[in-house]
């Protein structure tokens, strides 16, 4: 099994401190809005209402109470959301049930979806036919053909590298690319991600694949419920396997995790207090990234979708510029919504969705062999803990309100 160091040897002080959019309508807060000298597609004029009536406004959602911050200035994002990884509670939104592109931040689906059902001591022998299927320009680890990982080699390679190679040789075990693609979009459905149209399991651009800054901030939660998910997120760099010659010992070399607010590759400084999630960036997409992050006792989870503003290290600037206004912010704004729990945990209906997938069967957790069940399986309790015992998310789904939040 690879030797991995995890993120807190790299902001350990900090942790132990206290597109394809349906139909576009308006544009971000104006019509005709412009980025990086371009004319920038409008959102819709009405979005889902899943988590809340004010979430489906298009436009950013605030409501400041005394001695609360101004939002930050210059965010260019076409959606971004913030909320409070614990209650649930949405501390600000702008467009945030926009069904836009995700790149591999679909990946948190993918591995909430997939990671429970593999035993990571399983060892798989890489054919060309698994390969074959990766698309062109994607970003890989580097797989060979004829040589054997294990799957907790193949998750480093997910979550570190973003490999591509990785999740097509865990889809083929997990039944193979259909299977995988209809067991993302089950899971979806019964986290009530209902923005999401999964077509292909990677995250690689596709005609028809979309999610929302909602969405994948529901997928970053629920699989932050789950150890080995926190702890493949949380790992900074590891050594992955490399070239096997006849008689002598396998060769490694060292994987980085793309996430630069852990990092601080590229220019970016380490966000105090970073514990994941996940980056994205393609064509159609732009650049996409969901993080969590813990002050004191409180975690807040952002996800900002394509700036159009910035050079490359805009969408972690602004997931970090969001992250400080919602530390200063908590306990001085009125929330605009709720992240909701799965169907197996409500039984109340508020909210109506941008659109449903539910002629496929809804995917309940279940416990594998080695102990861990999905988070929709699961009410209450707390989590075990993340990197030597400096981050926890409690496993506790907000309680729906019975009367929807009047619209402003």
């Amino acid at each position: 099994m690879s030797a991995k160091k995890t993120a807190l040897t790299v902001l350990s002080a900090a942790l132990l401190l206290p597109a394809l959019t349906a139909g576009p309508a308006l544009a971000d807060d104006k019509p005709g809005s412009k980025g990086q000298g371009k004319l920038q597609p409008a959102p819709p004029a009405s979005m889902s209402t899943v988590g809340g009536t004010l979430l489906g406004k298009p436009g950013t959602q605030v409501q400041l109470g005394p001695g609360a911050p101004a939002l930050p200035k210059q965010l260019s994002g076409r959606s971004w959301i913030v909320a409070d990884a614990e209650s649930g509670e949405v501390l600000a939104a702008h467009n945030a049930h926009w069904r836009l592109p995700p790149a591999s931040t679909l990946k948190m689906l993918f591995a909430d979806t997939v990671l429970p059902t593999l035993p990571k001591e399983q060892v798989h022998k890489v054919t060309e036919q698994e390969l074959a299927g990766v698309g062109p320009g994607s970003s890989t680890v580097g797989l060979k053909e004829d040589l054997e990982y294990s799957v907790h080699d193949l998750w480093l390679g997910v979550f570190l590298r973003s490999g591509n190679d990785a999740v097509h040789v865990l889809s083929a075990m997990n039944g193979g690319i259909p299977k995988t693609v209809d067991d993302m979009q089950a899971h979806a459905e019964e986290l009530q991600a209902l923005d999401t149209q999964v077509v292909s399991p990677d995250g690689y651009d596709a005609p028809g694949q979309v999610s929302s800054a909602y969405d994948l901030t529901l997928f970053a939660r629920s699989g932050m419920q789950k150890k080995d998910f926190r702890e493949y997120c949380a790992t900074a760099t590891a050594k992955f396997p490399g070239d096997q010659k006849p008689g002598k010992p396998r060769e490694t070399f060292e994987i980085q995790n793309t996430n630069r607010l852990m990092t601080g590759a590229l220019g970016m400084t380490p966000y105090q207090g970073i514990a994941g999630v996940k980056n994205g960036n393609t064509t159609m997409a732009g650049s996409t990234f969901t993080g969590v992050a813990q002050r004191g006792d409180k975690k807040l989870l952002v996800t900002v979708m394509n700036p159009s503003e910035g050079g490359g290290n805009a969408v972690y600037e602004e997931t970090a510029a969001l992250l400080d206004w919602g530390f200063a912010a908590a306990g001085k704004v009125t929330p605009v919504g709720e992240l909701v729990p799965p169907k197996s945990a409500d039984t109340t209906n508020l909210g109506a969705p941008a659109q449903s997938h539910e002629s496929k069967p809804a995917a309940v957790g279940a416990d594998t062999p080695g102990g861990m069940g999905t988070a929709a399986a699961v009410t209450g309790g707390a989590l075990a803990v993340l990197a030597g015992g400096a981050f926890l998310v409690n496993r506790r789904w907000p309680r729906r309100r019975r009367d929807p939040r009047p619209d402003a």
